[in-house]
């Protein structure tokens, strides 16, 4: 560790700097929502509850006596599907004029501490998307890929959800109703070779007697695979998984 530069264990006395560095570390990311909250006395709060909750664990660094980096952290596991124990960075943050001091390389070799404590034998780093810099200094230090998150508002998967139409038999749009349409068709065009077709076997409705030529058929069934790839589409835009 060079000189000057010190890292310990969150204080009482280090709240109010730890807020502001937190608040300092929103504001320079372009994605500062993403981070914290801009609300000082919710900072607090949410700073309070990592220390108290069991596993919470934060470090602050020191650049000649004054508060100039942070790392926030969990300890997680054993859980029910993992004997395993990690320690997850949530966040690590150096303050821009202390920067190339050694601090972030400090933090964490604190954290080290922390895991080798905890018994967790992997650290997994969380950085904000965009913050190249931070995914550098990761990767330089040996952190690898592990997996991609994805977020939705609460408002947003609601709505989404709201949006999965049941058909009045009880089917869902999407995917199987397209299956089926598609072999209905196939079926249709083996059986034009031996004779005519009633498109009421087809969409299983009445159709007017003009529309059950040959080419009056194809057309209408053409519009209707439209209809179901538009539907599927949208259906799997908005979700993955049922």
């Amino acid at each position: 560790m060079r000189p000057g530069v010190q890292v310990r264990p969150v204080a009482p006395a280090d709240l109010e700097g730890l807020v502001e560095l937190c608040l300092t570390a929103r504001a320079e990311s372009t994605v500062g929502a993403q981070l914290c909250s801009a609300d000082g006395d919710r900072l607090r709060v949410q700073l309070g509850t990592l220390l108290a909750v069991q596993g919470g664990q934060a470090l602050v660094g020191l650049l000649d006596g004054e508060l100039a980096g942070l790392l926030l952290g969990r300890v997680v596991g054993p859980g029910p599907f993992t004997d395993d124990v990690s320690l997850h960075v949530e966040a690590l943050y150096v303050r821009p004029s202390t920067r190339r001091r050694g601090l972030g390389h400090a933090l964490l070799g604190g954290a080290l501490t922390l895991a080798e404590e905890a018994g967790a034998s992997e650290l997994y780093a969380v950085h904000l998307p965009g913050a190249r810099g931070v995914q550098r200094f990761f990767a330089r230090l040996g952190f690898a890929p592990a997996a991609a998150h994805r977020v939705v508002a609460t408002s947003t998967l609601q709505r989404r959800l709201a949006g999965e139409h049941v058909r009045p038999g009880g089917g869902r749009r999407g995917a199987h109703g397209l299956e089926d349409l598609i072999a209905r068709r196939r079926q249709v065009r083996s059986e034009t070779q031996s004779g005519p077709v009633d498109l009421r076997e087809l969409h299983g409705t009445d159709v007017p007697a003009a529309g059950r030529g040959q080419g009056t058929g194809r057309s209408s069934i053409s519009r209707q695979v439209s209809r179901a790839v538009a539907s599927r589409r949208d259906a799997e835009s908005s979700s993955t998984i049922s």
